[in-house]
């Protein structure tokens, strides 16, 4: 009885993790969650390996997560991509009496993004994708089925300033109870401090995966993206939840390469 109040409490933060990016392996520019509109160009490709550490308490028991994502993104043409992302997790959770845990990999997504509109700076994109069930449901690691989802993402240019926002649809697909119908909506803020060098602040709410709970995860992140070249970024944020079902705190960020 434990170990399964263990395993619905990991996956409780699994999914909040996993819907505030609405898809867990492919991730807007490291280390933020709210995407843009950007596409890498026809026969471009981007690889990002992205990683995250986590903490959430809950009365006695703490469950620490760590994620570690590759993703590869190509264009087949100059506004469409598609992309492949490859997700490993691993958590740990103890309360005064036992301690449980459990790695592998998680579930694999595939996306889609069309940028479908673009003008003086302003410009609009959908973002549909799936995720197969190769994580092990049992050991908290993935959502057990497939799940499916959308994402509309408009960004808005002016420099030094970019900001993008989000508002994402996911169909959770579960045998726990949980809720189908997830929505979430985020918005980030881009500031170019110096030379490729910006300052990001994030925020975002999604609908509660729990359906014994009408509290939001809502979030807040803040960090910097450097470019040591022009086709090879660094990322690095703190995230923290604002409300309880959010994870308490993150630390977020990976590198980005374009070729």
């Amino acid at each position: 009885m434990r170990n399964t109040t263990f395993v619905v409490r990991v996956r409780s933060v699994f999914m909040v993790f996993f819907l505030t990016v609405v898809a867990d392996s492919a991730f807007a520019a490291i280390p933020l969650i709210t995407d843009d509109t950007g596409t890498q160009g026809k026969g471009n490709f981007q690889f990002e390996l992205f990683g995250q550490y986590g903490q959430d308490s809950e009365a006695s028991v703490t469950i620490k997560t760590s994620d570690l994502s590759a993703t590869l993104t190509y264009g087949i043409i100059d506004t469409a991509d598609i992309i492949l992302g490859i997700p490993y997790e691993a958590w740990r959770s103890n309360d005064s009496e036992s301690v449980i845990k459990g790695s592998g990999i998680g579930d694999l997504s595939l996306e889609a993004k069309w940028r479908f509109y673009e003008k003086e700076g302003l410009s609009f994109a959908l973002k549909p994708g799936f995720t197969i069930p190769t994580g092990d449901e049992e050991k908290g690691l993935g959502a057990g089925r497939p799940t499916y989802h959308l994402l509309f993402v408009a960004t808005e240019q002016m420099k030094p300033w970019e900001f993008d926002m989000n508002v994402g649809y996911l169909y959770n697909e579960n045998s726990v109870s949980e809720r189908k119908d997830i929505w979430s909506a985020s918005l980030d803020g881009q500031l170019e401090v110096l030379k490729n060098l910006k300052l990001v602040l994030d925020a975002g709410v999604a609908t509660n995966p729990d359906s014994s709970s009408n509290t939001p995860p809502v979030f807040i992140l803040g960090g910097l993206i450097w470019s040591l070249r022009e086709n090879l970024d660094i990322g690095l944020a703190v995230k923290g939840g604002l409300t309880k079902p959010e994870t308490d705190i993150a630390v977020r960020g990976g590198i980005t390469w374009r070729f």
